[in-house]
């Protein structure tokens, strides 16, 4: 995100009221609520994991070791057993 000007953006009444709460500070507006998507959609890192997730618990369920997976997708213990014991 780059600083826009205010003065560029908004009319020059909501400015006028804007800088009675602030002046000379950068301010960040946040999308609408509705607006907003959920981490990982916009990349499509969130769909990546998943089926990385999926793939490491299906090669659990087909009898890896979580040391194995380990050597194989480079996480940690912890990490592999949170994969494979969360996904019933």
């Amino acid at each position: 995100m780059k600083p826009i000007k205010a003065h560029s953006i908004f009319p020059e009444d909501l400015l006028k009221e804007i800088q009675k709460h602030v002046q000379g500070e950068l301010v960040y507006i946040p999308k609408a609520e509705g607006d907003r998507k959920k981490w990982g959609e916009k990349s499509g890192y969130k769909e990546t994991l998943s089926r990385r997730n999926d793939e490491i618990y299906r090669k659990f369920r087909d009898g890896a070791t979580i040391n194995e997976l380990m050597e194989l997708y480079f996480l940690s213990y912890d990490s592999i057993k949170k994969i494979v014991y969360s996904k019933k």
